[in-house]
């Protein structure tokens, strides 16, 4: 892989449910260990360089539901590394709420083909 071609995370989170500050910082942290351990399956060199390169994380929002599972089912389809997250229930959401997705690390060009519209959090 050229040196030049940037490796990221991308977390994108749903701006439709009010979580607090300490629910939102969970569920962030939970996108950013699941998407990493998927990449550390899918490619290990890309991993390690994420680990080396200081881990650069951007966090982006949709709006809704719908537009984080569409988000995943391409990253999905594309095999580029990814975790939905859905919380446990125990204290602001209900069971199941798919709260954020976690994308990568992985390479910058391929994510940004699909959240390259998307506004920071």
């Amino acid at each position: 892989m050229p040196s030049n071609d940037e490796i990221k995370q991308v977390i994108i989170v749903r701006a439709d449910l009010d979580m607090g500050k300490g629910k939102l910082g969970a569920q962030i942290g939970h996108a950013v260990m699941l998407s990493f351990l998927d990449a550390q399956k899918s490619d290990k060199t890309i991993a390690n360089e994420w680990l080396q390169s200081g881990q650069k994380k951007i966090v982006l929002k949709v709006d809704d539901e719908e537009s984080l599972r569409k988000l995943f089912a391409a990253f999905k389809y594309k095999k580029i590394p990814c975790a939905l997250v859905e919380d446990a229930g125990l204290t602001q959401l209900p069971p199941g709420t798919t709260t954020t997705l976690g994308v990568g690390p992985w390479r910058s060009e391929e994510i940004d083909q699909f959240t390259g519209k998307l506004k920071l959090f």
